[in-house]
Protein backbone atom coordinates (compact mmCIF):
# COMPACT_ATOMS: atom_id res chain seq x y z
CA UNK A 1 0.00 0.00 0.00
CA UNK A 2 2.59 2.24 1.13
CA UNK A 3 4.90 1.86 -2.03
CA UNK A 4 1.93 2.15 -4.59
CA UNK A 5 1.29 5.73 -2.52
CA UNK A 6 4.99 6.36 -2.74
CA UNK A 7 4.91 5.57 -6.15
CA UNK A 8 3.06 8.86 -6.96
CA UNK A 9 5.16 10.95 -4.24
CA UNK A 10 8.07 12.75 -6.84
CA UNK A 11 5.81 11.83 -10.08
CA UNK A 12 2.57 13.68 -9.29
CA UNK A 13 3.69 17.33 -9.15
CA UNK A 14 5.96 16.32 -12.70
CA UNK A 15 2.44 14.94 -14.02
CA UNK A 16 0.66 18.01 -13.20
CA UNK A 17 3.49 19.85 -14.80
CA UNK A 18 3.19 17.93 -17.70
CA UNK A 19 -0.40 19.01 -17.89
CA UNK A 20 0.53 22.47 -17.80
CA UNK A 21 -0.37 23.28 -14.43
CA UNK A 22 1.46 25.26 -12.15
CA UNK A 23 2.91 24.80 -8.29
CA UNK A 24 -0.48 26.30 -6.94
CA UNK A 25 -1.84 23.52 -8.46
CA UNK A 26 0.88 20.59 -7.44
CA UNK A 27 -0.03 22.49 -3.78
CA UNK A 28 -4.37 22.09 -4.39
CA UNK A 29 -3.09 18.41 -5.25
CA UNK A 30 -1.50 17.32 -2.23
CA UNK A 31 -3.64 19.51 -0.36
CA UNK A 32 -7.31 18.09 -1.53
CA UNK A 33 -5.78 14.41 -1.11
CA UNK A 34 -4.99 14.71 2.32
CA UNK A 35 -7.87 17.56 3.39
CA UNK A 36 -10.80 14.72 2.14
CA UNK A 37 -8.64 12.34 4.30
CA UNK A 38 -9.18 14.59 7.14
CA UNK A 39 -13.25 14.65 6.62
CA UNK A 40 -13.41 10.48 6.64
CA UNK A 41 -10.89 9.88 9.41
CA UNK A 42 -12.82 11.00 12.40
CA UNK A 43 -15.85 9.09 11.15
CA UNK A 44 -13.86 5.94 10.15
CA UNK A 45 -11.75 5.76 13.88
CA UNK A 46 -15.32 5.69 15.79
CA UNK A 47 -16.96 2.81 13.24
CA UNK A 48 -13.35 0.94 13.90
CA UNK A 49 -14.12 1.28 17.79
CA UNK A 50 -17.45 0.08 17.18
CA UNK A 51 -17.32 -2.80 14.23
CA UNK A 52 -13.96 -4.12 13.98
CA UNK A 53 -10.83 -3.46 11.53
CA UNK A 54 -10.98 -5.71 8.81
CA UNK A 55 -14.26 -4.57 7.00
CA UNK A 56 -12.36 -1.09 6.36
CA UNK A 57 -9.12 -2.51 6.03
CA UNK A 58 -10.81 -4.27 2.74
CA UNK A 59 -13.60 -1.58 1.26
CA UNK A 60 -10.42 0.70 1.89
CA UNK A 61 -7.86 -1.15 -0.40
CA UNK A 62 -10.65 -1.89 -2.71
CA UNK A 63 -11.58 2.06 -3.27
CA UNK A 64 -7.53 2.82 -3.12
CA UNK A 65 -6.66 0.50 -5.82
CA UNK A 66 -9.70 1.94 -8.34
CA UNK A 67 -8.66 5.59 -7.43
CA UNK A 68 -5.07 4.56 -8.69
CA UNK A 69 -6.06 2.92 -11.72
CA UNK A 70 -8.54 6.14 -12.28
CA UNK A 71 -5.53 8.61 -12.36
CA UNK A 72 -4.47 6.56 -16.03
CA UNK A 73 -8.16 7.81 -17.26
CA UNK A 74 -6.66 11.87 -16.26
CA UNK A 75 -7.86 14.53 -18.79
CA UNK A 76 -7.53 17.64 -17.13
CA UNK A 77 -6.94 19.39 -13.22
CA UNK A 78 -10.52 19.27 -12.31
CA UNK A 79 -10.65 15.11 -13.26
CA UNK A 80 -7.41 14.77 -11.58
CA UNK A 81 -8.75 16.64 -8.40
CA UNK A 82 -12.06 14.70 -8.22
CA UNK A 83 -9.89 11.20 -8.07
CA UNK A 84 -7.44 12.93 -5.29
CA UNK A 85 -10.99 12.98 -3.04
CA UNK A 86 -11.68 9.74 -4.03
CA UNK A 87 -8.25 8.71 -3.30
CA UNK A 88 -7.98 11.06 -0.14
CA UNK A 89 -11.01 8.91 0.95
CA UNK A 90 -9.60 5.57 0.56
CA UNK A 91 -6.62 6.90 2.05
CA UNK A 92 -8.48 7.56 5.59
CA UNK A 93 -10.17 4.20 5.82
CA UNK A 94 -7.51 2.15 4.89
CA UNK A 95 -4.29 3.29 6.30
CA UNK A 96 -7.06 4.61 9.88
CA UNK A 97 -8.07 0.76 9.96
CA UNK A 98 -4.52 -0.60 9.37
CA UNK A 99 -2.63 1.57 11.80
CA UNK A 100 -5.23 0.67 14.75
CA UNK A 101 -4.93 -3.26 13.49
CA UNK A 102 -1.42 -3.12 14.12
CA UNK A 103 -1.62 -0.95 17.52
CA UNK A 104 -3.75 -3.62 18.80
CA UNK A 105 -0.69 -6.14 18.09
CA UNK A 106 1.74 -4.30 19.59
CA UNK A 107 2.34 -5.24 23.10
CA UNK A 108 2.35 -2.26 25.63
CA UNK A 109 5.30 -2.71 26.99
CA UNK A 110 7.08 -2.41 23.44
CA UNK A 111 4.59 0.26 21.93
CA UNK A 112 7.56 2.24 20.61
CA UNK A 113 9.47 -0.62 19.16
CA UNK A 114 6.96 -1.97 17.80
CA UNK A 115 5.51 1.43 16.27
CA UNK A 116 9.21 1.78 14.86
CA UNK A 117 9.31 -1.38 12.99
CA UNK A 118 5.82 -0.94 11.39
CA UNK A 119 6.91 2.72 10.18
CA UNK A 120 9.78 0.65 8.58
CA UNK A 121 7.37 -0.76 6.60
CA UNK A 122 6.65 3.07 4.98
CA UNK A 123 10.84 3.99 5.27
CA UNK A 124 11.07 0.64 3.12
CA UNK A 125 8.54 2.07 0.51
CA UNK A 126 9.75 5.42 0.44
CA UNK A 127 13.19 3.93 -0.29
CA UNK A 128 11.53 1.80 -3.10
CA UNK A 129 9.10 3.95 -4.40
CA UNK A 130 10.41 7.36 -5.75
CA UNK A 131 13.71 5.60 -7.71
CA UNK A 132 11.72 3.57 -8.53
CA UNK A 133 8.66 5.92 -10.22
CA UNK A 134 11.39 8.18 -11.75
CA UNK A 135 12.72 5.04 -13.23
CA UNK A 136 9.32 4.35 -14.67
CA UNK A 137 8.32 7.37 -16.49
CA UNK A 138 12.04 7.99 -17.79
CA UNK A 139 12.01 4.39 -19.57
CA UNK A 140 8.08 3.49 -19.62
CA UNK A 141 5.43 5.84 -19.15
CA UNK A 142 2.94 7.29 -16.81
CA UNK A 143 0.33 4.46 -18.08
CA UNK A 144 3.03 1.81 -16.62
CA UNK A 145 3.26 3.78 -13.54
CA UNK A 146 -0.66 3.94 -12.67
CA UNK A 147 -1.07 -0.02 -13.42
CA UNK A 148 1.73 -0.91 -10.99
CA UNK A 149 0.80 1.22 -8.59
CA UNK A 150 -2.71 -0.10 -8.99
CA UNK A 151 -1.24 -4.19 -8.68
CA UNK A 152 0.43 -3.04 -5.59
CA UNK A 153 -2.73 -2.03 -4.39
CA UNK A 154 -4.25 -5.15 -5.55
CA UNK A 155 -1.16 -6.97 -3.77
CA UNK A 156 -2.36 -5.04 -0.45
CA UNK A 157 -5.40 -6.02 -0.31
CA UNK A 158 -4.25 -9.82 -1.11
CA UNK A 159 -1.93 -9.97 2.15
CA UNK A 160 -4.59 -8.90 4.77
CA UNK A 161 -6.92 -11.64 3.71
CA UNK A 162 -5.38 -13.98 6.22
CA UNK A 163 -4.63 -11.98 8.98
CA UNK A 164 -5.44 -12.43 12.38
CA UNK A 165 -6.89 -9.24 14.04
CA UNK A 166 -7.30 -9.06 17.76
CA UNK A 167 -10.54 -6.70 18.42
CA UNK A 168 -11.92 -5.45 21.47
CA UNK A 169 -15.51 -3.87 20.54
CA UNK A 170 -16.92 -1.54 21.98
CA UNK A 171 -20.16 -1.44 23.73
CA UNK A 172 -23.29 -0.63 21.79
CA UNK A 173 -25.00 1.42 23.78
CA UNK A 174 -22.01 3.80 23.78
CA UNK A 175 -22.14 6.94 21.60
CA UNK A 176 -19.48 6.63 18.60
CA UNK A 177 -17.44 9.32 19.15
CA UNK A 178 -15.00 11.61 16.57
CA UNK A 179 -12.25 12.92 17.98
CA UNK A 180 -10.12 11.61 21.45
CA UNK A 181 -9.31 14.99 23.15
CA UNK A 182 -6.90 13.41 25.69
CA UNK A 183 -4.81 13.15 22.82
CA UNK A 184 -5.64 16.61 21.97
CA UNK A 185 -1.77 18.35 22.56
CA UNK A 186 -0.28 15.74 20.82
CA UNK A 187 -2.24 15.98 17.56
CA UNK A 188 -1.31 19.83 17.36
CA UNK A 189 2.40 19.28 17.39
CA UNK A 190 2.10 16.56 15.07
CA UNK A 191 -0.07 19.40 12.64
CA UNK A 192 2.67 21.61 13.12
CA UNK A 193 5.16 18.96 12.71
CA UNK A 194 3.31 17.52 8.85
CA UNK A 195 2.84 21.11 7.49
CA UNK A 196 6.86 20.92 6.72
CA UNK A 197 6.40 17.33 5.98
CA UNK A 198 3.24 18.42 2.92
CA UNK A 199 5.96 20.86 1.87
CA UNK A 200 9.18 18.12 1.78
CA UNK A 201 6.36 15.80 0.09
CA UNK A 202 5.26 18.44 -2.83
CA UNK A 203 7.88 20.40 -3.40
CA UNK A 204 11.19 18.63 -2.91
CA UNK A 205 11.23 16.92 -6.37
CA UNK A 206 10.46 20.54 -8.05
CA UNK A 207 12.99 22.20 -6.45
CA UNK A 208 15.41 19.34 -6.90
CA UNK A 209 14.81 19.37 -10.75
CA UNK A 210 15.21 23.42 -10.23
CA UNK A 211 19.55 22.55 -9.10
CA UNK A 212 19.98 19.25 -11.19
CA UNK A 213 19.51 17.10 -8.42
CA UNK A 214 17.68 13.73 -8.92
CA UNK A 215 14.79 13.85 -6.23
CA UNK A 216 15.05 10.25 -5.45
CA UNK A 217 18.53 10.85 -4.12
CA UNK A 218 16.98 13.17 -1.08
CA UNK A 219 14.31 10.49 -0.61
CA UNK A 220 16.45 7.03 -0.88
CA UNK A 221 19.18 8.96 1.44
CA UNK A 222 15.87 9.94 3.99
CA UNK A 223 14.36 6.26 4.02
CA UNK A 224 17.92 5.24 4.42
CA UNK A 225 18.61 6.73 7.36
CA UNK A 226 14.99 5.75 8.83
CA UNK A 227 15.90 2.36 8.27
CA UNK A 228 18.41 3.21 10.71
CA UNK A 229 17.36 5.32 13.38
CA UNK A 230 14.07 4.06 13.99
CA UNK A 231 14.64 0.91 15.72
CA UNK A 232 16.71 2.42 17.86
CA UNK A 233 15.10 5.28 18.59
CA UNK A 234 11.51 3.30 19.40
CA UNK A 235 13.98 1.30 22.11
CA UNK A 236 14.93 4.34 23.21
CA UNK A 237 11.36 5.43 23.67
CA UNK A 238 10.67 2.53 24.96
CA UNK A 239 13.47 2.55 28.01
CA UNK A 240 13.58 6.69 28.80
CA UNK A 241 9.87 7.63 27.31
CA UNK A 242 8.78 9.56 24.61
CA UNK A 243 10.11 12.68 25.20
CA UNK A 244 13.39 11.99 25.63
CA UNK A 245 13.57 10.82 21.80
CA UNK A 246 10.74 13.48 20.70
CA UNK A 247 12.69 16.91 21.61
CA UNK A 248 15.83 15.89 19.90
CA UNK A 249 14.52 14.59 16.87
CA UNK A 250 12.34 17.78 16.43
CA UNK A 251 15.58 20.08 16.90
CA UNK A 252 17.25 18.14 14.32
CA UNK A 253 14.25 18.14 11.90
CA UNK A 254 14.75 21.63 11.96
CA UNK A 255 18.31 22.03 11.17
CA UNK A 256 17.61 19.63 8.61
CA UNK A 257 14.80 22.31 7.08
CA UNK A 258 17.36 24.90 7.32
CA UNK A 259 19.94 22.79 5.57
CA UNK A 260 17.53 22.42 2.89
CA UNK A 261 16.71 26.02 2.14
CA UNK A 262 20.64 26.64 1.71
CA UNK A 263 21.14 23.59 -0.71
CA UNK A 264 22.47 24.14 -4.25
CA UNK A 265 23.53 21.05 -5.12
CA UNK A 266 23.55 16.99 -4.24
CA UNK A 267 25.72 17.22 -1.13
CA UNK A 268 23.44 19.88 0.40
CA UNK A 269 20.26 17.73 -0.39
CA UNK A 270 22.09 14.41 0.87
CA UNK A 271 22.95 16.30 4.01
CA UNK A 272 19.38 17.47 4.86
CA UNK A 273 17.95 14.40 3.78
CA UNK A 274 20.06 12.60 6.62
CA UNK A 275 19.18 15.24 9.05
CA UNK A 276 15.29 14.99 8.18
CA UNK A 277 15.60 10.87 8.04
CA UNK A 278 16.95 11.30 12.04
CA UNK A 279 15.03 13.74 13.15
CA UNK A 280 11.41 13.06 11.38
CA UNK A 281 11.79 9.39 11.46
CA UNK A 282 12.76 9.64 15.47
CA UNK A 283 10.11 11.84 16.47
CA UNK A 284 7.24 10.95 13.96
CA UNK A 285 6.99 7.32 15.58
CA UNK A 286 7.05 8.53 18.95
CA UNK A 287 4.45 10.56 18.84
CA UNK A 288 2.09 7.82 17.52
CA UNK A 289 3.40 5.65 20.44
CA UNK A 290 2.66 8.81 23.04
CA UNK A 291 -1.06 8.77 21.40
CA UNK A 292 -1.86 5.41 22.08
CA UNK A 293 -0.14 5.66 25.70
CA UNK A 294 -2.70 8.52 26.21
CA UNK A 295 -5.88 6.83 24.98
CA UNK A 296 -8.26 4.96 26.97
CA UNK A 297 -7.50 1.00 26.02
CA UNK A 298 -11.05 0.56 23.89
CA UNK A 299 -10.42 3.93 21.92
CA UNK A 300 -7.64 3.16 19.98
CA UNK A 301 -9.31 3.63 16.43
CA UNK A 302 -10.81 6.92 17.37
CA UNK A 303 -7.17 7.73 18.88
CA UNK A 304 -5.90 6.94 15.74
CA UNK A 305 -8.07 8.64 13.64
CA UNK A 306 -7.28 11.72 15.79
CA UNK A 307 -3.47 11.61 15.31
CA UNK A 308 -3.89 10.30 11.39
CA UNK A 309 -6.38 13.82 10.70
CA UNK A 310 -3.60 15.65 12.35
CA UNK A 311 -1.02 14.60 9.99
CA UNK A 312 -3.50 14.33 7.25
CA UNK A 313 -4.54 18.19 8.18
CA UNK A 314 -1.05 19.62 8.37
CA UNK A 315 0.64 17.75 5.30
CA UNK A 316 -2.86 19.43 2.76
CA UNK A 317 -2.72 22.56 4.92
CA UNK A 318 0.58 22.30 4.41
CA UNK A 319 1.10 21.58 0.48
CA UNK A 320 -1.50 24.51 -0.24
CA UNK A 321 0.05 27.11 2.00
CA UNK A 322 3.48 26.26 0.88
CA UNK A 323 2.70 26.28 -2.76
CA UNK A 324 1.63 29.71 -2.67
CA UNK A 325 4.65 30.53 -0.70
CA UNK A 326 6.58 29.09 -3.14
CA UNK A 327 4.89 30.94 -6.42
CA UNK A 328 5.35 34.37 -4.87
CA UNK A 329 8.53 33.71 -3.24
CA UNK A 330 11.41 31.48 -3.45
CA UNK A 331 11.99 27.53 -2.73
CA UNK A 332 14.63 29.07 0.34
CA UNK A 333 11.74 31.04 2.12
CA UNK A 334 9.50 27.69 1.41
CA UNK A 335 11.54 25.97 3.33
CA UNK A 336 12.28 27.83 6.10
CA UNK A 337 8.99 29.09 6.90
CA UNK A 338 8.66 24.49 6.99
CA UNK A 339 11.32 25.11 9.62
CA UNK A 340 9.46 27.95 11.16
CA UNK A 341 6.04 25.47 11.57
CA UNK A 342 8.38 22.45 13.08
CA UNK A 343 9.26 25.03 15.65
CA UNK A 344 5.74 25.67 16.65
CA UNK A 345 5.69 21.42 17.14
CA UNK A 346 8.41 21.59 19.37
CA UNK A 347 6.82 24.34 21.72
CA UNK A 348 3.34 22.62 22.03
CA UNK A 349 5.26 19.39 22.63
CA UNK A 350 6.90 21.11 25.39
CA UNK A 351 4.33 23.37 27.19
CA UNK A 352 1.27 20.93 26.96
CA UNK A 353 2.33 17.20 25.87
CA UNK A 354 5.36 16.77 28.29
CA UNK A 355 3.60 17.18 31.30
CA UNK A 356 0.81 14.74 30.33
CA UNK A 357 3.10 11.66 29.58
CA UNK A 358 4.88 12.63 32.82
CA UNK A 359 1.68 11.65 34.50
CA UNK A 360 1.16 8.86 32.52
CA UNK A 361 4.07 6.80 33.33
CA UNK A 362 3.64 7.73 36.92
CA UNK A 363 -0.07 5.81 36.96
CA UNK A 364 -0.51 2.23 36.13
CA UNK A 365 -2.11 1.12 33.27
CA UNK A 366 -5.73 0.37 33.37
CA UNK A 367 -6.75 -3.53 32.50
CA UNK A 368 -9.73 -3.65 30.27
CA UNK A 369 -11.34 -6.76 31.16
CA UNK A 370 -14.23 -6.59 27.83
CA UNK A 371 -13.86 -10.03 26.28
CA UNK A 372 -11.56 -10.38 23.15
CA UNK A 373 -13.01 -11.60 19.94
CA UNK A 374 -11.35 -11.80 16.37
CA UNK A 375 -12.70 -10.51 13.58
Amino acid sequence: MFTGFYLLLPTLPLFIKKMGGNESQVGLAVGAFMLSAVIFRPIVGGLLDRFGRRPFIVWGLLLFALAMYMYDWVGGILVLMAIRILHGMSWAVSTTAVFTAVTDIIPSARRGEGMGWFSTAMTLAMAIGPLFAIWVIQNLSYHALFLIATGLSVAALLLTMGAKMPFRPQPSSRRIELFEKSVLPVTASVFFLTVAYGGITAFVPLFTDSIKVNSGAFFLAYAATLALSRPISGKLSDRYGEKFVIVPGLLITISALIVLSFSNGLFGVLFSAVLYGIGFGSAQPALQAATIRLAHPDRKGVANASLLTATDLGIGFGAIMLGWVSQYTSYQVLFTVSAVSVTFSLLVFTFFVKRLLNENRLSLLKVDETPISMD
